[in-house]
């Protein structure tokens, strides 16, 4: 591991759209500043879903500690609130120990749960048993379709195949009268002072980047990945299933479509959610943006501590 060049101060959260490069920044400040990884991303939770969630290999670690990284079974369902109170845990621990937790993903209710403390409404049974019902009525990207109408913000945050979120949000807003976002707290200053980095690429080179990394996905082994996940229940998994990448590869391995398309629809999903996950981070003025091609990346956010 490198010298450690600046003793950790505050956690630093490394955000952004998906394949611009967080990982390899995370990675280069944990090993200045003596620190130890705090995963952000939803899907990495998940044991087993490595290649399609392009989860760094443990070898490719530099021996840095990874946390919120396989700690769920492919059949649990993920929650923002089960992983803001783990991830706090971490971060906590973490500074008691006068190591710099560095927070890397772009799961966006992932991030402003844990940098902002977000308090989630509690849950109606009657509500929640009411939208469900419409979900099995009419299909889940309908039930996305009225949520846009309701409330067209929290739609373009949610994936019009996800149907937890989708019933969570309707339920939220009927619950406080208000839009789903009304229920996250005002951005102000983050918890623990944690220092905000965004990465970002030009729009061309994304797109090019992402197709790129769906190509060596395939390449590498997703399609038996997804295949030997099957047997571990990921086909009853109510987020796992819905990953970007698996939720395709399952549909070929059904025979929806071939393995070519596959591919095809995973560039676009994930293209797709690169602009959702651009229209959250625009609002949020506390993030100091980098490009993810530029050298020297991790000395520039040092000097920002």
């Amino acid at each position: 591991m490198a010298a450690v060049t600046k003793p950790a101060t505050r956690p630093i959260a490394v955000i952004g759209p998906t394949a611009t490069g967080k990982s390899a920044l995370a990675l280069d400040l944990a090993e200045q500043l003596g620190g130890e990884i705090i995963n952000i991303d939803a899907m990495q939770q998940y044991r087993g879903m490595d290649i399609g969630t392009a989860k760094l290999p443990i070898g490719e670690r530099r021996g840095i500690p990874h946390h919120q990284i396989d700690t769920l079974d492919v059949t649990e369902t993920a929650t923002v609130a089960r992983y803001k109170d783990a991830a706090t845990t971490d971060v906590e621990t973490l500074l008691d120990q006068g190591k710099a937790p560095i927070i890397v993903g772009g799961s966006m209710m992932y991030i402003q749960s844990l940098l902002d403390d977000w308090q989630f409404p509690a849950t109606d049974a009657e509500v929640r048993a009411k939208w469900e019902a419409r979900l099995a009525e009419i299909g889940v990207r309908a039930l996305h379709q009225e949520l846009a109408r309701i409330d067209p913000d929290a739609a373009t945050t949610i994936l019009p195949t996800d149907p937890r979120r989708t019933v969570r949000a309707l339920e939220v807003i009927e619950l406080t009268g208000k839009p789903f976002a009304a229920s996250a707290p005002t951005i102000g200053e983050p918890r623990w002072n944690t220092l905000i980095v965004g990465v970002d690429r030009d729009t061309t080179e994304l797109d090019a980047r992402i197709a790129q990394r769906t190509e060596q996905m395939f390449a590498e082994g997703l399609v038996d990945e997804v295949r030997e996940l099957l047997g571990a229940g990921l086909r009853e998994g109510v987020t796992a299933s819905r990953a970007i990448g698996y939720a395709q590869v399952l549909a070929a391995v059904d025979g929806t479509h071939d393995l070519a398309a596959a591919a095809e629809l995973t560039t676009q999903g994930t293209r797709r959610y690169v602009r959702r996950q651009r229209s959250w981070f625009k609002r949020d003025h506390r993030i100091h943006w980098f490009d993810g091609g530029a050298a020297g990346l991790a000395e520039d956010v040092v000097r920002l501590l």
